[in-house]
């Protein structure tokens, strides 16, 4: 990742997502795995997609709201990424990757967050 790549948080989330639905892509399938897809799927991509809307945002207001929404499924992101690290062990540092990176996202999205009045 070059430096401006690190800092242009639409790219780095489409990344993140992208990446997490790589990594899903090689989780064999069963009852306690799907739904943990299917949760980490959605949390990972979202984080992304709030992020374009608040880019967009019509207001102060609106911006926090979906910024605070990045924050959130970032963390849920990292929960279910520690349950994968339980459910799939052979896995340990790619999942250490991935959850590093929901961490930074989750931190950057906090501080956004704090700082909009």
């Amino acid at each position: 990742m070059t430096q401006d790549q690190k800092f242009d948080l639409e790219e780095r989330t489409a990344k993140f997502g992208e990446s997490i639905i790589e990594f899903c892509l090689k989780i064999k399938k069963n009852e306690i795995t799907s739904p943990l897809i299917t949760q980490l799927v959605k949390s990972s991509t979202s984080v992304g997609a709030n992020y374009c809307e608040a880019d967009d945002a019509e207001s102060g207001r609106d911006f926090k709201h979906k910024i605070g929404i990045c924050k959130k499924e970032a963390r849920e992101s990292k929960h279910f990424l520690r349950m994968f690290a339980k459910t799939n062990p052979e896995f340990t540092d790619q999942i250490r990757n991935l959850w590093q990176e929901a961490k930074e996202l989750h931190l950057i999205f906090n501080t956004i967050y704090r700082k909009v009045k």
